[in-house]
């Protein structure tokens, strides 16, 4: 059976990602629609395996995408050398893994010797190096796939909200949102609710950036000057988009269950209410990629590590929504 090859990074070697990609692969319905590929390493899978409990489970140590076997999962072990593992702590050699691991799924998902990409949690600050200058993950496979227009999406069931700004400071957003960039996430949004969920003639919410949206332009301009000229535009070149809608009442009465996607201005508008509604089933989503990338909705939880607490929800899902996503885009190549 030809299953996809699904790629996944082991992510920060001292959170709860070894932890949420050994229960995630326990689930034998996984195993059933794709062959697991994990860039990590032996060691540390083994000692979390130990600290875990996890003594049924058993990886298949490989040295090369080649050697991945049906119904096994599969680690390609990326360093034989010692490594210290600090549960709860960031550390450089982390930070320095976690890289590792990117770059090496990366380089096979460029090559076309995986099919998708499912990431483990990153510590943002251990990460960064000479190598790696980017705020997440995100931002760094817009550069490495030569995709500048590109945009971060959470996505549980029918709950997709996609964001025009991704890790921006509050007081940089005046000089970051503009017109042509609603306009260009709201392009992203549509095209990918149709090639990557399915999506038929698909119906758009814009969330306003200023409390009730402006009242008239009493609490702000950049309703009428900005966000609507960008609705207008859109909808004027045949996408269903409407708004801009304030935010609090917009969820509080339920409103975001009409539409198909919900585009927020900035992190925290979209965030809170997407964890207040899918917290442990939510799933982050890079739209806009030529590749299919997923991962899950929460961080390294430090808190968790080692203790056999941490949901795997999120994670388990993260891998069926890019089986989904691949799924979706090869029925619209077919047709």
């Amino acid at each position: 059976m030809n299953l996809y090859k699904i790629g996944i990074t082991h992510g920060d070697i001292n959170g709860i990602g070894y932890e949420v990609i050994l229960k995630s692969l326990s689930d034998s319905k996984i195993m059933e629609l794709c062959t697991p590929i994990i860039y990590g390493l032996a060691k540390a899978a083994s000692f979390h395996k130990k600290v875990l409990n996890f003594n049924d489970f058993a990886f298949q140590f490989i040295k090369d995408v080649t050697q991945a076997s049906f119904k096994k999962a599969n680690l390609i072990n990326l360093q034989d050398a010692e490594v210290k593992i600090d549960l709860s702590e960031s550390t450089p050699i982390a930070g320095k893994m976690a890289e590792l691991s990117i770059l090496s799924a990366c380089k096979d998902l460029k090559n076309n010797r995986i099919d998708a990409l499912v990431t483990a949690p990153i510590n943002k600050f251990n990460i960064q190096s000479e190598s790696f200058n980017f705020i997440g993950h995100t931002e760094f496979l817009s550069t490495y796939f030569n995709s500048p227009k590109t945009m971060m999406m959470m996505v549980a069931e029918q709950l997709r909200i996609g964001f025009v700004t991704n890790h921006v400071a509050i007081h940089d957003l005046d000089n970051v949102i503009t017109a042509n960039l609603i306009l260009e996430k709201i392009n992203i949004f549509n095209q990918s609710l149709i090639n990557d969920f399915a999506c038929t003639n698909p119906k758009i919410a814009v969330l306003s950036l200023n409390p009730h949206a402006g009242d008239n332009n009493l609490l702000g301009r950049e309703e009428s000057e900005m966000i609507k000229p960008a609705i207008c535009e859109a909808f004027d070149n045949k996408i269903n988009v409407f708004g801009p809608f304030p935010s609090d009442s917009f969820f509080g009465t339920g409103e975001y269950t009409q539409f198909d996607g919900i585009l927020a201005m900035y992190h925290d508008q979209g965030m809170l209410p997407f964890k207040m509604l899918a917290m442990e089933a939510g799933v982050n989503f890079t739209a806009g990629l030529p590749i299919v990338r997923t991962s899950p909705a929460h961080g390294t939880a430090y808190q968790l590590a080692g203790k056999n607490k941490a949901s795997h929800s999120s994670f388990r899902n993260a891998i069926y929504l890019a089986i989904d996503i691949l799924n979706n885009r090869k029925a619209l190549k077919e047709l």
